[in-house]
């Protein structure tokens, strides 16, 4: 087990695509960090960083102490799972979880109980003499785990694992990777676009966007205490809901109006923005679907409903409030069957002082927070200079470099039938980091 440290970690490619800016995190031993955010963010990118897969342009990397930046992925004691689980086809799940062990010469009696142990863990110990065709998607992700397992490594490394499953499946085993998690207790930095897998799995998630890190907190407190409004937007399922809206300070109270409502904030966000000095102005205001409810109060922001969505439990009413769309999460009792709306009928939101959230119209930050300086930044229009760079050494190049001849080991198979290109380079991608050379 090892804590991890990235200190000030950046990779450019080709000298002028930045894929990751300053990265800063601290991993404590046996903790749980998810990298969250849409496409193209630098997550993956950083994953690969940690694994060795990619190099670093800048910063460095420790693992339990120690620095990697020039250490090679086999001897970085770290086992990942990828998005494809690049099995071997012509291997039974016994013989793809054992392969690494048997590679590396660890004694028959010594492969067989590791890996029942780590079929036992996943619960496919009926499933070691069947081989991958037979295997549905949720059962191959769980073998692509046990090869992980059986090498006892410091770090796990996941990425976007569930991709590949369908809705139900992918919650199935969200809760599989929660037990794993318990029965393992190592550490684990886990790559995903899903937010609820973010929210479910980590002890602390980290956003990012283009490259920077946005917020890094637990779940609750990038839920409740969002740094920005990319943050705001992007956690919660709905989506939190964005006003133009105006905050008035009076003395030591802030009030925020928006539409004909005008609502007083909370002693707790009063206080906050009182240390924080904060003015009169126009803000962005963020209201949470299910922290909106209706009324039938004057002072109150008008809507007209637009659609209503039956979920189940509660009703999620799509109304047009303040020129915009707006979606009110009304919650259903026991009793009650059908809570939907008529299309185009009046109603008034209300919301309490607590729930609101107001933001820099400008930067988009929570004025409840000092700005940031380093860690949590927008993205910049232009890639700005790095002053620690140095002149006199050319940027590494994008393109991998050849791998150091290995020691002498026993034959490796030929490439699995019926991989395509992509495959293939992903499956180069796992021996790679399994130490596990494939032949051509």
């Amino acid at each position: 087990m090892a804590d991890l440290s990235l200190r000030k970690v950046k990779k450019v490619y080709d000298n002028t695509v930045v894929a990751v800016q300053a990265f800063d995190l601290e991993i404590a031993d046996k903790e749980f960090i998810v990298l969250v955010g849409p496409s193209g963010c630098g997550k993956s990118t950083t994953l690969r960083m940690v694994a060795g897969l990619e190099e670093i342009t800048e910063g460095e990397i420790y693992i339990g102490g120690r620095k990697v930046n020039t250490v090679p992925p086999k001897d970085r004691d770290i086992a990942m799972v990828f998005q494809n689980y690049a099995l071997y086809p012509h291997m039974t799940v016994y013989d793809n979880i054992a392969y690494g062990l048997k590679l590396r010469k660890f004694p028959k009696r010594v492969i067989d109980q590791k890996v029942r142990e780590a079929a036992e863990i996943l619960d496919i110990s009926e499933l070691l003499k069947r081989k991958p065709k037979a295997l549905s998607g949720g059962q191959r992700q769980r073998v692509a785990i046990g090869r992980a397992i059986v090498r006892e490594p410091q770090v796990f490394l996941m990425d976007e694992p569930l991709s590949n499953l369908d809705a139900k499946l992918r919650n199935q085993m969200r809760s599989e990777i929660i037990k794993l998690r318990q029965k393992v207790n190592t550490t684990f930095i886990y790559v995903t676009h899903d937010q609820t897998e973010a929210m479910t799995l980590g002890d602390r998630i980290v956003i990012m966007r283009e490259g920077f890190v946005q917020q890094v907190g637990t779940p609750q407190e990038v839920f409740h205490h969002p740094a920005n409004l990319f943050v705001a937007g992007f956690i919660g399922t709905p989506q939190m809901n964005i006003f133009d809206a105006q905050l008035v300070r009076e003395g030591e109270t802030y009030f925020v109006e928006a539409g004909n409502a005008r609502v007083k904030l909370s002693p707790e966000k009063t206080a906050r923005l009182l240390s924080a000095d904060v003015d009169s102005q126009p803000v962005k205001l963020g209201l949470r679907p299910e922290h909106l409810t209706l009324t039938e109060e004057e002072n109150a922001i008008s809507a007209t409903v637009d659609v209503s969505e039956m979920m189940g439990s509660a009703v999620h009413i799509h109304v047009n409030a303040c020129g915009q769309d707006v979606v009110v999460v009304v919650p259903l009792g026991e009793e009650e069957e059908d809570g939907s709306l008529p299309m185009g009928k009046p109603v008034r939101l209300t919301f309490r002082g607590s729930a609101a959230h107001v933001f820099d119209v400008e930067t988009g930050h929570n004025l409840e927070y000092p700005q940031p300086k380093e860690q949590i930044a927008e993205p910049p229009a232009e890639e700005p200079e790095s002053p620690e760079t140095p002149a006199q050494e050319p940027e590494p190049p994008a393109e991998p470099q050849p791998e150091p001849v290995p020691e002498p080991q026993p034959p490796a198979p030929p490439y699995p039938a019926g991989l395509d290109s992509t495959e293939k380079i992903i499956a180069e991608t796992v021996a790679e980091a399994m130490n596990d050379p494939f032949t051509e």
